[in-house]
C-alpha cells in the first residue's frame, strides 16, 4: 500500500468530507488508500469520495466523470458517475458499486462456471470499449496513456535495486522490449487499469457487478489493455481474452500480453526507484508475476 501523507490521514479526509457534505456529520468512514493516485473514503458503505494525492491525480480525477458518461452509454457493465466538488479540497463522490475486490484468493475459489461467466463479461466490455468513436472520447477530453520508459531507461534505474533472483527473468525481458515492434493493433480508448481491486466483486451470489477508477484510462497500445487482469490470474486473462476476440473480431497476441506484463512490473520498480518505502512493493509485486507467469 502507498505511504499516506499527513494532510491526506483519516480524520483530515473526514473534516474535507463533512465540511463540503454536512449530511455525512454522523456517518462513518474508512479509509481506502490502496490507489497510487488517489485517496478514497468510504461513507457508510453508500458512498466514494476520492482525493487526488498529487496534481497527475486531480487532472485524472476531473476528466473521469466525462469519460464514465461515454462508457455508460456504450457498455453493458456498470461503473461509477463521479460528480465533481472544488471545497475545502477538490474531490468527486458517486455511489459505491456493491461488492469487494476480485483479489486472487477470490478468484481461486470460483468454479469453472462462474470464471467463464466473469471472463465473458470482462472481454465483451473491452470490445464495448473499444468500439467507441476516438473522435467521442477525444470531445470528452482524453489524452493518451503514460508512456513507459524504454529497456536502456529501466535497467539503468532497476539495476541497484532489482535482486538477483529477479535479473535472470530481468534480462531476456528487456532484451525483447528493446526491440518489439509497435502494436499491430495499434491504439484505442481503453481502461488500462482492469485489475482486480478496480472491480466490485459480489462474493455472495459469485457475479462482477461493475468496475471501476478511470484516472488511468487514455489512448493507448490495444494490447496493453489485456495485462492487468494478470494480477488476479493468468487464467482471468485467457478468458477475457476469449470472449474479446470473439466480440471484437480481434485476433490478439497472448505472447505479447505476457510480455508487456513482464515489462510493466520492471517498469513500476523503475518509476519507484527514488521512493525507498516503495521498492518492496513492487519487488514483490514482480516475484507474484513470476510465480504464475504463464
Amino acid at each position: 500500500m502507498p505511504e499516506i501523507a499527513d494532510h491526506m490521514s483519516l480524520e483530515r479526509l473526514r473534516a474535507a468530507a463533512i465540511a463540503a457534505h454536512p449530511e455525512f456529520e454522523h456517518s462513518h468512514f474508512s479509509l481506502l488508500a490502496d490507489g497510487w493516485d488517489s485517496v478514497a473514503l468510504d461513507v457508510d458503505d453508500r458512498f466514494i469520495l476520492k482525493f487526488p494525492r498529487h496534481d497527475l491525480g486531480e487532472s485524472g480525477l476531473r476528466n473521469e466523470g466525462k469519460l464514465l458518461s461515454l462508457v455508460t452509454r456504450f457498455c453493458d457493465l456498470p461503473v461509477p458517475q463521479p460528480a465533481s466538488f472544488e471545497r475545502p479540497r477538490f474531490h468527486t463522490m458517486h455511489r459505491k458499486l456493491a461488492g469487494t475486490a476480485l483479489d486472487p484468493a477470490a478468484y481461486a475459489k470460483l468454479d469453472e462456471a462462474e470464471r467463464h461467466e466473469i471472463g465473458g463479461q470482462l472481454g465483451r466490455f473491452y470490445a464495448q470499449l473499444h468500439a467507441i468513436e476516438p473522435a467521442l472520447w477525444r470531445e470528452a477530453g482524453a489524452g493518451p496513456v503514460q508512456t513507459w520508459l524504454d529497456a536502456s531507461a529501466i535497467r539503468r534505474l532497476i539495476t541497484s535495486i532489482l535482486p538477483s533472483d529477479l535479473r535472470t527473468w530481468a534480462e531476456p525481458a528487456l532484451e525483447r522490449w528493446a526491440q518489439l515492434p509497435p502494436d499491430p493493433l495499434g491504439s484505442v480508448h481503453g481502461y488500462f487499469d482492469g485489475h482486480g481491486w478496480n472491480m466490485a466483486y459480489d462474493a455472495t451470489n459469485h457475479q462482477l457487478t461493475g468496475v471501476f477508477d478511470f484516472g488511468d484510462a487514455g489512448f493507448g497500445p490495444l494490447h496493453q489493455e489485456f495485462i492487468y487482469s494478470n494480477l488476479i490470474s493468468p487464467d482471468l486473462t485467457c478468458r477475457i481474452m476469449d470472449s474479446y476476440e470473439r466480440h471484437g473480431g480481434r485476433k490478439l497476441d497472448r505472447d505479447r500480453i505476457t510480455l508487456l506484463t513482464d515489462i510493466h512490473r520492471l517498469w513500476e520498480l523503475a518509476e519507484e526507484h527514488q521512493h525507498p518505502e516503495n521498492i518492496e512493493t513492487m519487488i514483490e509485486a514482480a516475484r507474484a508475476w513470476l510465480a504464475v507467469r504463464p
